[in-house]
This record gives structure tokens, sequence and C-alpha cells, in this order.
């Protein structure tokens, strides 16, 4: 297997979203294309859908990457309230999990702020302000 790597649905932000992430992760984005980019007789897109992200990717570390896309109001909105999935992100030290952590945060709601966990390692829990739930955690007994 390449890789596996999360891919996040916004309602009409992605591009906002992606901007805040890169502040936080650094990097390039790899490919930014918008539904107008696909636009052809066959494949007509109204107006309004025109500047929205069709899939946006943004390179995580040396093997991962996270992708997003803005939903089509066709499609109708993603429920910003669900609770099923986290994404993951195994720091590799305390100092760059309390960057992760502080940085990506910001504007959201911490459920459980980032400390020495009962089970070894230094995690927290938030929900950041697009909606999107996270993990940040340094385990110091796992070597890369």
């Amino acid at each position: 297997m390449r890789a596996i790597n999360p891919w996040i649905n916004f309602n009409g932000n992605a591009e906002e979203a992606f901007t805040f992430y890169k502040s936080v992760f650094g990097g390039e984005f790899t490919k930014i294309l918008r539904f107008k980019d696909l636009a052809s007789e066959e494949f007509p897109i109204p107006e309004s859908e025109a500047n929205k992200i069709m899939q946006i990717v943004l390179p995580i570390g040396k093997h991962n990457a996270l992708i997003a896309n803005d939903v089509p109001d066709f499609i109708g909105r993603v429920s910003e309230e669900e609770n099923r999935s986290k994404i993951y992100v195994g720091a590799e030290s305390r100092d760059e999990a309390d960057r992760i952590f502080n940085g990506l945060s910001a504007g959201g709601a911490v459920e459980g702020p980032i400390d020495d966990s009962p089970w070894g390692t230094y995690a927290g829990m938030f929900r950041d302000k697009y909606g999107i739930e996270w993990i940040i955690e340094f385990d110091p007994a796992f070597e890369c």
C-alpha cells in the first residue's frame, strides 16, 4: 500500500481551511483544482460553484497528504457536527506535538488538553475552527 490519507469535505471553505492548515504544517499545495477547471458542455458548472475546490492537496511529512474538496450545493451541506472520525497526527517530539496542537486548535474547541496520557504518550484532542476533529500525539516508545 502506498499511503492512506484523510480526505475532508467542506461547505465552500476548503481553500480557507487549507490555507490555515498550511500555516501550521508548512509546505506547499501540490494540487488546487477548481470545479471550473472541469467545466465542459457535458459537465456544465453553475457560476456559483465555479471557484469552489474540486480537490486540494497539502503534503504533510514525508509520505502523507491532507486532501479536501468543497461539496457542491446540489449534493447538500456537510454536517459539521458529526463525530464519526478524527484525524490522527503522530508527532516526532513533544515540541512538534505542542506546535501542531496549539496551531490547529486556535479558534476551535479543545476536547482534551495536550498532556501526558495514562497510556504513556503525550496527547490531546480538539475540534478545529472548521469543525474537523483532530488527535495529536507523541509516543516516545514509537520509533519511525
